[in-house]
């Protein structure tokens, strides 16, 4: 079977043994040639070579999806489970296990409520060390889409970070109405992201996602560009129901060309309590994969 994540490790040294010394043996051309897991977390063909499979949520809610319901350690067992479902049924690629976190959570009247930047801190270490990658996710609320993005830009100093925004709830009224962006804020965005990438010499490619789940949530989405290098523009299918409407909703989404980059999200049974979501019944990978286009990045809410 393949490995979820393969970091190779090359280390020359010699050791001394009473008094005489034993060299380690050189590497093979293959192991010196093989990418770093810093590497590998910002490569261009990520998703060419690898599915991405993450949790989402925040950490510290257990209604907003998987990731509040654990602690790190469990967390990490399950995700290592689930990515090893995906590693049965995807053929020759790999799959590299995320964290995905919901940074600035929209509140009434469009306010932003943060996860103290320290827990954030304690999950991208936890993830590092565990060959993970995380996602920090911002809400948007009331604010402008690149004051969005600029709040959560310094967390890319990880080379195992990447960004998102949810644009559902870009909005004053969260729960009362389906917020949303233009094609030029989107640009705007990353066109913010691009700029501080190569002010502050961030190496290799980093994702912005964005989900979507409704027509509006995106204004002139063909508009939209995708060539603002080194980011790596993620269009995410979210919504919870029935397979057929997830399906349908991901149809709409693929016909958005001048994205290329897919996602998926699933929601995953916590709650039958009213106002708690999930699919019914969750699709299983095979299914997922048989998505076309395949999305590069699974979320389990």
């Amino acid at each position: 079977m393949k490995k979820i994540l393969i970091t190779f490790v090359l280390i020359i040294a010699a050791v001394t043994v009473n008094g005489e010394s034993d060299v380690i043996p050189e590497k093979s051309a293959a192991e010196i040639e093989s990418p770093s897991a810093d590497e590998q977390f910002t490569a261009s063909d990520l998703f060419e070579k690898n599915h991405v499979v993450g949790f989402y949520g925040n950490p510290n809610s257990k209604v907003m999806g998987v990731l509040g319901r654990f602690s790190k350690e469990k967390l990490a067992e399950m995700l290592r489970e689930k990515a090893a479902e995906y590693d049965k049924v995807n053929g020759d690629k790999g799959v590299i296990p995320a964290i995905y976190i919901v940074y600035g959570t929209c509140q009434p009247l469009g306010e932003i409520n943060f996860v103290k930047d320290e827990v954030i801190e304690s999950y991208i270490k936890f993830a590092y060390e565990n060959g993970f990658l995380v996602y920090i996710d911002h809400q948007i609320g009331k604010y402008k889409v690149t004051e969005a993005v600029e709040r959560i830009l310094p967390f890319l100093k990880h080379s195992n970070v990447h960004l998102a925004i949810d644009v559902e709830w870009r909005t004053r009224r969260p729960m009362k109405e389906i917020g949303s962006i233009t094609a030029d804020e989107l640009n705007a965005a990353q066109k913010t992201m691009q700029d501080y990438m190569l002010l502050n010499n961030i190496k290799g490619k980093r994702q912005l996602v964005f989900h979507q789940f409704h027509k509006k949530m995106v204004r002139n989405i063909t508009k939209v560009k995708s060539d603002y290098d080194p980011v790596m523009l993620v269009h995410s299918t979210s919504g919870w129901g029935k397979p057929g409407i997830k399906i349908a909703t991901h149809e709409r989404n693929a016909k958005v060309v001048n994205i290329p980059y897919k996602a998926f999200k699933l929601w995953m049974h916590y709650s039958n309590k009213r106002g708690v979501h999930f699919d019914r019944p969750i699709m299983k990978p095979e299914e997922v994969l048989a998505l076309s286009p395949q999305p590069g990045l699974i979320l389990y809410q």
